[in-house]
């Protein structure tokens, strides 16, 4: 009596998982892209990280959740003090670059290494002279930046 009921809910629970699945768009293409990719629209980022600055969304609507994201920025380049409503999960593809959360370190990344960026977290990020800062982000939360201001002296 006891493996029927087991395999019952092992078919049950198989059941349920292929439907969870059954529900993901087919029809959504595979994707594909370079830093480089003359495919890519490099858009500018929100005016306080400056002209230079630029982003191109790669897949999702910033809008939403769940967007990954190439922003980049020239050599030797500061990225003001700033936090974002979303955790960030990063990868360098291309550059040197130091980043800063408050009350930690600062951790210096090299190219193809992973950084992980806490909700709500300020920090301060700067691209190390030389090659561009190329940096691959996956947004959990609708993409969104707001810079820190300095109390006036």
């Amino acid at each position: 009596m006891f493996l029927p009921i087991r395999k019952m809910a092992v078919m049950v629970l198989a059941s349920v998982v292929t439907g969870l699945f059954s529900g993901l768009s087919a029809e959504e293409p595979a994707l594909a892209y370079k830093y480089d990719d003359q495919r890519l629209q490099w858009v500018p980022c929100p005016a306080f990280l400056g002209e230079a600055c630029k982003i191109a969304v790669l897949h999702g609507d910033p809008a939403k959740p769940h967007t990954d994201v190439l922003f980049k920025v020239p050599g030797d380049y500061k990225i003001p003090h700033h936090w974002h409503t979303s955790a960030e999960r990063m990868v360098l593809v291309s550059g040197t670059m130091t980043v800063q959360y408050d009350n930690q370190k600062a951790e210096l990344i090299e190219t193809g290494m992973y950084a992980f960026g806490p909700e709500k977290h300020p920090h301060v990020a700067y691209c190390e002279k030389g090659d561009p800062c190329v940096l691959f982000i996956a947004f959990n939360e609708p993409i969104d930046a707001f810079e820190i201001m300095k109390p006036a002296e």
